[in-house]
């Protein structure tokens, strides 16, 4: 009897915490990184843990979680900052439009972002390539709406989905799971969706027949007619005219990392013990990629900047992850607020004994927290940490509990999402109805079907 109450206690405390920590982030003026400390002390102290104990988990889980992601974070960030500011982002654009071909530019524009926004904020992408979209839509006659969705739709997937943006790799860190096949779960489980949600894309884009007037001030709203389409006949001369960086050298600050990365998770995978092992292990290791892809993007794709101006480019690039690693860290304390008070054994005894499937907890906690604070990244690392101790208790695999995680992470885009009012903003979105059928019904067909591949996964890992 004794262990149900301290069980029960325990759960209570959680609660409480939890429904504390909305409070907090959505009616009153407490940032979140003060309200997840708030609750991961409000957490420890009803779990049973003493002020002591709570403080000591506290300091412990936000130095590990950041020992763990913060300099790849940076890492990443600079890099970001170097290829928006030489226009590498666009040169990626450009290319992948001629490869795709004629006629299909929505399909190139959810390419482009599923690629820009790996090491690249979504919002900030999104702002970076709208001319873009913007530019084509009056070249091609195809409604702005759906060429930008498809943008944003590619951009919101590798947000949530793949690391070294910081939400998901601080869901790997989190479940211990190896970042290359962190990496190769999330492009495997968003590349059918990043189809799915194209195609609802174009079809949205005849609905809500929306283009760019002459000089692109505003948005002339009408009709679709099959005849307004036209092929793009000078998309070479368009990008000539920029003077952006080739398309290797564009590419290379984010391929090379991720193509070492992997190779590291291969030759493990495989068991492979010949010559060179201990190069591509150094090479491939998180840190030492990005330090690699980051001196491509500094002395190839930077390299017609001096010096200060490229440090003020990564430096205003930088301003922006303060808060994220605060964030980060913060969730981290509270995941060893609720490991070092057994609140997680407690969690899973209850979920065991409840009948839902373990697979879905994480998928239903990363939903509720999206729906409630808007912050993908904040759902995925508040997810992640309660749903860890599942993993053992329940037998869970780590990485498809990481995709689940993400998939409830990518839901629900509606009032309080920046990027929901970023989207409608850059793209004269001004009715509810218009905003719900773009921004909002396109996460909802990320979220589903992700979470569709996972439980269909479940049934054999």
């Amino acid at each position: 009897m004794e262990t149900a109450v301290s069980s029960t206690q325990m759960l209570v405390g959680l609660g409480i915490g939890i429904v504390l920590l909305l409070f907090l982030a959505m009616k009153t003026r407490v940032h979140i990184f003060v309200a997840l400390i708030i609750s991961s002390i409000t957490t420890g102290l009803i779990g049973g843990l003493a002020f002591k104990d709570v403080i000591s988990s506290i300091t412990g889980g936000f130095g590990s979680t950041l020992g763990s992601t913060g300099i790849i974070i940076g890492l990443g960030v600079m890099m970001g900052a170097v290829l928006e500011k030489s226009g590498a982002a666009e040169q990626m654009a450009f290319s992948i439009i001629k490869l795709v071909g004629k006629g299909r530019e929505e399909w190139a524009l959810a390419i482009t972002g599923y690629i820009v926004a790996i090491p690249v904020f979504a919002d900030s992408g999104l702002v970076i390539l709208t001319p873009l979209a913007k530019s084509l839509s009056r070249m091609t006659g195809k409604s702005v709406v759906g060429l930008g969705l498809a943008l944003a739709t590619g951009l919101q997937l590798t947000h949530v989905f793949v690391p070294p943006t910081p939400g998901p790799l601080a869901v790997a860190g989190i479940l211990d799971i190896d970042l290359g096949l962190m990496i190769l779960a999330g492009v495997g489980m968003t590349l059918p969706t990043l189809i799915m949600s194209t195609l609802y894309s174009i079809w949205l884009g005849k609905r809500l027949y929306i283009v760019p007037n002459e000089d692109g001030t505003d948005y002339i709203r009408g009709d679709f007619k099959e005849e307004y389409i036209r092929s793009i006949e000078n998309v070479e001369n368009v990008y000539k005219e920029k003077n952006l960086p080739g398309a290797a050298l564009s590419f290379s600050p984010i391929v090379v990392p991720l193509i070492l990365i992997l190779l590291k998770t291969v030759t493990e995978f495989v068991k492979y013990s010949g010559a060179g092992k201990e190069l591509i292990s150094t090479v491939g290791h998180p840190i030492m990629a990005l330090i690699i892809g980051l001196l491509l993007a500094i002395y190839g794709l930077g390299k017609r900047y001096s010096k200060d101006e490229l440090f003020a480019a990564i430096e205003d690039g930088v301003k922006s992850t303060g808060m994220i690693m605060l964030i980060t860290g913060a969730g981290g304390a509270l995941g060893y607020v609720v490991r070092d008070a057994g609140i997680g054994d407690a969690l899973g005894e209850a979920v065991l004994h409840s009948g839902i499937p373990g697979i879905l907890v994480p998928f239903v906690i990363a939903a509720l927290m999206r729906i409630s604070l808007g912050s993908a990244t904040v759902a995925l690392i508040t997810a992640a940490t309660l749903t860890a101790p599942l993993v053992t208790q329940m037998g869970l695999n780590p990485v498809l509990v990481a995709m689940s995680t993400c998939a409830g992470a990518v839901s629900f885009s509606y009032f309080n999402d920046s990027g929901f009012w970023v989207f409608n903003g850059l793209y004269g979105l001004k009715e509810v109805k218009d905003q719900f059928m773009a921004k909002t019904m396109v996460s909802f067909i990320g979220a589903g079907s992700c979470l569709a591949l996972v439980l269909v996964l479940s049934l054999f890992f």
